[in-house]
């Protein structure tokens, strides 16, 4: 038998400490799990704790942490849990393991703040380009609750599901974005050297030019002209509208915007209802409060106009109003949505309801997505269209008019 000496949390939160007798460390682990405690560190007793020295800041070369990282580190989190392997060991695993030198110094600093005592939601706090908001409020409620294996499970599958939706969306906008660009090229090489060009042969001819043609012509002069000036326009333009959403209004204005936008819009909605959705079920079974859990969840969402209405949702349920009442007040969910929160919230079983709404905006979304390039396809057809019917009348219409008046002279 060896006596191993323990630091962990109890189910209602509170820090413990102590000795156990066992053959091994992995049966000390079973037996702490099995009476609720939630292991910190299990070193066998006089042996001296392993440090780490490795620098919180990652070398200048180093490759950033992206949301697959995170996604694998939560699937190993949970799996070395459920083996009943202590945090501090199997942080110490996966930092042996990491194969980016960013990850492997976040991993060394979460493991020397849990040996200062420091929870573990409070040392990812410190990593918020790793972890986002609710990553860490789940972290601090499976901290508290005694669920973390279960936490890290939900919390891998809901950072998959992001994943996946980011991955179809840019799938589905591959095409028409190489069509934009395409045609800001053609245009930019139309204006700069296909039209001077006609400029100088109907210059020669003296004729009168019709309208249309006048009107690209000057066009194309002007943008001759004023090239440098139009390529830093658009260049301040592109950096003020960066810095003006960077403000707390300016992106409160563009995410109410981008849902009302003709083809996108419904996207980004059910998108980001179906998040809103998904986040309040895992925080709801989590046994997080649903005022609490409507603050937590509001920092998934990444829509600033959504998230205010659900801010507004977590003050009317402060104030006792029932969720069903402040989701109808809140003006985005639709009425089969509205009923089913209702009915979960009468039948008790509202988080499993709201999984079933994010199940559906899902099933929506993905059905939106893969119709997507077919929606914008005959915008970007009649867009083309516009273009050779504008050039055919003020380029080709005149050379016509042109060769038949030469003609006429010639036969005359």
């Amino acid at each position: 038998m060896t006596t191993f000496t323990w630091q962990g949390r109890k189910p209602g939160g509170e820090a413990s400490r102590g000795e156990i007798e066992a053959d091994n460390a992995g049966a000390a682990a079973a037996l702490l799990q099995a009476n609720g405690t939630i292991l910190v560190s299990l070193t066998p007793k006089h042996a001296p704790a392993t440090g780490s020295n490795v620098s919180l800041w990652p070398g200048l070369g180093s490759a950033p942490i992206k949301d697959e990282d995170i996604l694998i580190f939560s699937r190993q989190m949970h799996t070395l849990q459920r083996a009943g392997v202590p945090i501090l060991r199997a942080l110490s695993s996966l930092q042996a393991s990491a194969s980016k030198a960013s990850l492997g110094a976040m991993l060394a600093d979460l493991r020397a703040n849990l040996e200062q005592g420091h929870e573990l939601g409070t040392a990812m706090k410190r990593h918020n380009n790793a972890f986002s908001g609710f990553y860490v409020a789940m972290v601090r409620v499976g901290e508290i609750s005694g669920r973390l294996t279960e936490v890290f499970d939900r919390l891998a599958k809901h950072i998959e599901f992001e994943l996946d939706v980011r991955s179809r969306i840019k799938q589905a906008l591959r095409y028409p974005t190489m069509v934009l660009i395409a045609i800001f090229i053609a245009m930019m090489v139309i204006n700069l050297f296909v039209i001077p060009t006609f400029a100088t042969v109907f210059a020669q001819f003296k004729a009168e030019l019709p309208p249309v043609t006048r009107l690209l012509m000057a066009i194309s002069k002007f943008t001759v002209d004023a090239w440098p000036l139009l390529l830093a326009g658009g260049v301040g333009l592109w950096w003020g509208v960066r810095a003006w959403l960077a403000t707390a209004p300016g992106r409160l204005i563009w995410d109410g915007l981008k849902l009302k936008l003709p083809i996108a819009g419904p996207i980004v909605l059910k998108g980001t209802l179906a998040r809103f959705a998904r986040s309040f079920a895992i925080a709801s079974r989590s046994g997080v409060p649903i005022s609490r859990a409507m603050s937590v969840v509001a920092n998934t969402v990444d829509n600033a106009y959504i998230a205010q209405r659900i801010e507004q949702m977590r003050e009317g349920i402060e104030r006792g109003e029932t969720v069903s009442r402040c989701a109808a007040a809140a003006g985005i969910f639709t009425p089969v949505v509205l009923q089913m929160i209702a009915i979960g919230e009468e039948t008790g079983d509202l988080d499993s309801l709201m999984m079933e709404v994010a199940d559906m905006y899902e099933r929506e979304t993905d059905y939106a997505i893969k119709g997507l390039s077919a929606s914008i396809e005959p915008l970007l057809l009649t867009v083309i269209g516009a273009m050779v019917l504008v050039l055919a009348l003020g380029i080709f219409l005149p050379l016509w008019n042109l060769g038949g008046a030469a003609q006429g002279r010639g036969g005359g």
